[in-house]
């Protein structure tokens, strides 16, 4: 292979999948390269098309849609129509990789689980992404974002001790189910190579949050005395002592991470400070503590703290909005925006987050209609 051409080039993915995990495990193998073949029902496709993130669409579809499901080619499929499953089933027999995120038992079903696909392509890569496993009193429990993370206990692990449980405001769960479901297609693509077999891949929302908590777990199995103390209302972490966390300032917020409690008495002109030498203390006065930081840092404005904190290599940094960032020149040089077309669409969407050979992995292909390469794929004119 040329060294400049992506790195999954002439890997062939379907993608059963719906709305998130599943979809955006099959973006990123097709940033990395990847001729990702989407694959809807007739009837109104993925549920993706209409779910809206907050109420957008663009060119009749969401734009979160958009974002999910760019740079793949789309055909449709009724699975229950006997010469539909034959078509995509002569499709299965040249492609590399499936990857599906139905509910455990609908894909054995329709006859497209792993043990059926396989007699069909014994160098297949399979990868089947769901709620909470193939097992266990979850199994048939619904497979969603916030009802992963309440059952993987995420919410009770920000905000403070007064506050209700706080959910993490994005859905983290698919998220990183997508990169571990794309991180296991990937290593098995590689066995393949140097082996020629293929493989099934399987995780899960809930296994994804439990790995998040690797080190909440990992601490607490081995020692049952450790629990979840939320701190006061400006502590951001659990498991940290003051100054941990983020104060308002005249104009904002401020967030302030590891750092000598001592050491910010000295530059903040709090003496009490000053004297909490023993670390100690950092834990048993927490609330005392940030509350002094808060009543400071709240008397000017962020940038008159950055000054001075940054001078003394603190670990700090300015809490933006969502406008801000945008507006910021470290978004700018974080390059990770790009233009997708479809039509007279131009939608502006994130990039894929890895860098190649010291170049972003970009792409201009924008999702695809419904079924809109339903001809291109009969005729056999991609991947």
């Amino acid at each position: 292979m040329d060294s400049t051409e992506p790195p999954l080039q002439g890997i062939r993915v379907l993608d059963f999948s719906q709305f998130l995990a599943g979809p955006v495990a099959a973006l990123r193998l097709a940033d990395l390269g990847a001729t990702v073949i989407k694959i809807e029902r007739p009837q109104g496709g993925d549920i993706g098309r209409k779910l809206a993130f907050a109420g957008r669409f663009a060119d009749g579809d969401t734009v979160s849609f958009h974002a999910m499901n760019r740079n793949k080619y789309g055909i449709t499929a009724d699975l229950k129509d006997p010469a539909d499953l034959d078509r995509i089933r002569s499709l299965i027999t040249t492609s590399d990789v499936i990857i599906q995120n139905f509910r455990p038992g609908v894909m054995e079903r329709i006859g497209l689980d792993y043990p059926s696909v396989r007699a069909l392509n014994p160098a297949i890569v399979y990868a089947s992404a769901s709620g909470y496993g193939d097992a266990g009193p979850w199994r048939d429990r619904p497979g969603q974002d916030l009802l992963a993370q309440s059952l993987a206990g995420l919410p009770w692990l920000s905000g403070s001790a007064e506050a209700g449980p706080v959910p993490v405001g994005l859905s983290i769960a698919d998220h990183l189910t997508s990169c571990h479901l794309a991180q296991g297609v990937t290593a098995l693509l590689v066995r393949r190579f140097r082996t020629g077999a293929g493989g099934l891949v399987e995780t899960s929302l809930l296994e994804a949050l439990l790995d998040l908590q690797f080190e909440l777990l990992s601490t607490r199995l081995n020692d049952p005395t450790v629990a979840v103390r939320r701190g006061g209302r400006f502590s951001a972490h659990a498991f940290l002592p003051a100054p941990y966390g983020t104060y308002p300032t005249k104009d904002g917020h401020l967030a302030l991470a590891m750092n000598p409690v001592p050491e910010l008495g000295r530059l903040l002109d709090l003496e009490w400070l000053t004297t909490l030498t023993d670390e100690a203390a950092w834990w048993d006065q927490q609330e005392a503590i940030e509350e002094a930081l808060a009543e400071r840092l709240r008397t000017e404005i962020t940038d008159h703290w950055l000054k001075i904190l940054d001078a003394a290599d603190v670990w700090c940094a300015p809490v933006l909005t969502l406008e801000q960032l945008i507006e910021h020149p470290g978004f700018a040089a974080a390059r990770m925006t790009q233009q997708v077309t479809r039509d007279d669409l131009r939608l502006i969407t994130t990039r894929s987050p890895i860098r190649v050979d010291g170049e972003p992995l970009t792409s201009d292909r924008a999702a695809p209609r419904l079924g809109e390469h339903n001809d291109l794929i009969e005729q056999g004119r991609v991947g």
